[in-house]
């Protein structure tokens, strides 16, 4: 394939997109199969920018997802996994909610910023109002959450309490997808107001991820591992895979084969050495 007919996603994140439209997808869904074969209530991967990690967010979701379009997957490595597709694709509801965007100079326009990305998500799921075995108070919290008019400990308790009305409505747990977790706390050590945002962020992911009998499981992505803060302490079944580990290494960013694989679809193989010296240099456990 020459490169002027190969379709680049520059910039797109969204894996049915990339799919709907033809776009050049080098598959990473063995992920889907390593970890549900490698089970972890909680998964925090950990990874530089750009390697891909909401690209991959995007595919589980379509795959979980209840109501998926299951031709998104055809011809890709988990579609022969017949009895993997059977159990799992399209089995449950998801939320996928990134906080790349919750950014400020100071803690209040943070905080804005992250109510506003809570209220849009609480728009798509407007149906369950109209569920009649929904808690009144529930309602009325989510219509709160929904206008971005919410108090603070409802805030806190956002994902908790769209699980538990998902749950109610599918009767089946629920699947969280929380991208780039750290940057609202990275940006607010910038800044100056680290502790107002880290009590936010401990507040939301403590109630969402510890002991939540709402929760199927979760993966969470980001650059950081904030341990120090002990975000994460009291997690269940918790598996955190850094850099340094060597489980999913292949699942993010390219290995060296499958720039092989890019360069020959696009014609490019004589450029190999010059791509390597420009992009080369990540170790991950044994992986390059």
């Amino acid at each position: 394939m020459k490169s002027s007919l190969l379709k680049l996603p520059v910039g797109v994140d969204s894996f049915e997109k990339i799919r709907k439209d033809g776009f050049y997808y080098v598959d990473k869904t063995t992920l889907i199969e390593q970890l549900l074969e490698q089970w972890g209530e909680v998964n925090l991967f950990t990874r530089p920018r750009r390697f891909g990690k909401t690209l991959n967010m995007s595919m589980l979701k379509s795959f979980f997802e209840i109501g998926t379009d299951k031709t998104l997957f055809d011809q890709l490595y988990i579609a022969a996994n017949k009895e993997l597709c059977e159990e799992y694709m399209g089995q449950y509801p998801v939320i996928f909610l990134s906080l790349k965007g919750v950014d400020g100079l100071n803690f209040e326009d943070a905080y804005e910023r992250l109510v506003v990305q809570i209220s849009n998500l609480y728009k798509n799921y407007t149906y369950l109002l109209e569920y009649d075995k929904i808690d009144p108070d529930d309602r009325q919290i989510f219509l709160d959450l929904k206008a971005g008019k919410a108090e603070k400990a409802q805030v806190f308790q956002a994902l908790r309490t769209l699980m538990r009305m998902l749950q109610i409505y599918h009767q089946k747990k629920v699947i969280l997808l929380l991208d780039e977790y750290d940057v609202p706390i990275a940006k607010a050590s910038s800044n100056g107001y680290y502790n107002q945002m880290l009590d936010v962020m401990k507040g939301i992911m403590s109630t969402a991820l510890k002991d939540n009998t709402s929760l199927q499981f979760s993966v969470v992505t980001g650059c950081l591992r904030i341990v120090k803060e002990s975000v994460f302490t009291g997690t269940n079944n918790f598996v955190t895979d850094s850099i340094m580990d060597s489980r999913y290494n292949e699942f993010f960013g390219f290995t060296q084969a499958e720039v092989d694989q890019i360069l020959e679809d696009a014609d490019a193989g004589k450029h190999a050495e010059s791509v390597k010296y420009w992009y080369d240099g990540y170790h991950f456990g044994n992986v390059d």
